[in-house]
């Protein structure tokens, strides 16, 4: 045998597969490595403010190009639809638009009912108010100021007697007065004068000349009523009595009764 074929290494059978290197090659180490190194860089994510103002920026752009597009989508689908569905939807849109305009025209109907509920309680408040005032002028409850006279009755002979004062008062009132006070008592409807000359009293509360009466009425009705030829001023003069008659734009007459409830009586209204 010769010496080279004994130094000679072994040959692999043939179709045998070479023994791999146990060890990884330092090419395949170093790419591991940086691999590892690049994720690392990458994650987690360290951002700065300007980097997220930039992004929220982005966001917002790409949010506001797709609703632009789908817009035109709708649009492009309104111009690409059929005649039939435009005609339908044309439709659709007047139907609510009517219903709409209904709605309105209820509201304001209601409204306007409700402005006029309004404006018709408050004038029957007036109404209400104003009534009350006028009975309470003629039950003497509250003040009354207006036009007016006022007559003066001076008795030296102490000869006037109560019925020649009632009838004065009733010449008054069939005149046109609407509120009298004598000597600072309130004529009412149940108003009486009682007692001789010098002794006259006006629902039981004595008064003494001179008799004055404070009227509230036309003073161009009142007056003459009391000058008529027979009349009131002459037959006081027929007993020396003294009687002035003077008009006045201002009379006053603030004397009151108190408000008296019936006692059987009550209102028949609902």
């Amino acid at each position: 045998m010769n010496n080279d074929e004994n130094i000679r290494s072994p040959q692999p059978e043939d179709g045998a597969p070479a023994t791999p290197e146990a060890s990884v090659p330092p090419l395949a180490a170093e790419e591991v490595s940086g691999r590892q190194r690049l994720l690392a860089g990458l994650w987690p994510p360290r951002l700065s403010r300007a980097q997220l103002i930039v992004a929220l920026l982005l966001f917002g752009l790409g949010l506001g190009l797709a609703i632009q597009v789908r817009s035109a989508g709708d649009d492009s689908a309104l111009r690409g639809a059929r005649q039939e569905d435009l005609v339908r939807i044309l439709d659709e849109v007047d139907d609510r638009t009517q219903r709409l305009e209904d709605e309105k025209q209820r509201l304001d109907d209601q409204r306007t009912e409700l402005e006029n509920s309004s404006d018709q309680a408050e004038e029957a408040r007036k109404q209400t108010r104003e009534k009350e005032r006028q009975l309470g002028i003629l039950a003497g409850t509250v003040a009354a100021q207006g036009p007016g006279i006022t007559l003066t009755i001076s008795d030296p002979a102490r000869a006037v007697a109560a019925d020649m004062l009632l009838d004065a008062l009733q010449e008054l009132r069939a005149a046109g007065a609407e509120a009298i006070e004598v000597n600072g008592v309130r004529v009412v409807a149940n108003t009486y004068f009682a007692g001789e000359g010098g002794d006259v009293q006006v629902d039981g509360e004595k008064i003494e000349a001179p008799y004055e009466f404070t009227v509230i009425g036309q003073p161009q009705d009142l007056e003459p009523a009391l000058n008529i030829p027979g009349g009131v001023v002459q037959t006081l003069e027929k007993e020396q009595a003294t009687v002035v008659v003077e008009r006045s734009d201002d009379i006053v007459v603030d004397a009151l009764r108190p408000a008296q409830r019936p006692d059987y009586a009550r209102s028949s209204s609902p």
